[in-house]
């Protein structure tokens, strides 16, 4: 099964390179990028339910991404200075997907403003394709900032925590 720091390094990788199109298979998991047009990222593994999803990411999409992020800004002008902070350490989205801070509705969020985690910690769900992702620290430190609200869409990339690393 890969991690999803494993399919970050390929997915960067093959963005780098020159080649349009990439599998990677081992012990029944796998992962095919296509680059210019539609980017692909499957992992298949039978006993977990933790996979990438389908991203795309074209000319045409980046430019309506764009416009979205001074709108944020505008809605949280305080949050501003932190998010530009160089010593905060941001949690980012590794697909494209839905934002959840707990496991169900009724269960306390994995991470909230003022927790500690560790490199291994679930800080949240991203779910993409009905598969719900764990998402881990990577990093260890105190939540400082949750930028995401529950159940909100999120692109691959998107910073989803600033996290003051330790």
């Amino acid at each position: 099964m890969f991690k999803i720091q494993e399919i970050r390094e390929i997915i960067k990788l093959v963005d780098s390179s020159s080649i349009d199109e990439f599998v990677y298979e081992v012990d029944g998991a796998k992962v095919k990028l296509k680059k210019n047009g539609v980017v692909v990222t499957e992992t298949v593994a039978p006993k977990k339910e933790v996979a990438a999803p389908v991203v795309q990411q074209s000319a045409p999409a980046a430019a309506p991404v764009a416009p979205a992020a001074p709108a944020k800004a505008e809605e949280a002008p305080a949050a501003a200075p932190v998010n530009n902070d160089p010593s905060l350490h941001k949690i980012v989205s590794p697909m494209v997907g839905t934002f959840y801070q707990s496991p169900n509705p009724d269960s306390p969020a994995y991470a909230k403003v003022g927790d500690k985690v560790g490199n291994e910690t679930i800080v949240c769900i991203v779910e993409a394709m009905k598969l719900f992702n764990e998402i881990e620290a990577e990093v260890q430190g105190e939540i400082v900032e949750v930028l995401v609200k529950d159940g909100e869409l999120v692109e691959y990339g998107q910073p989803l925590f600033l996290v003051k690393a330790e």
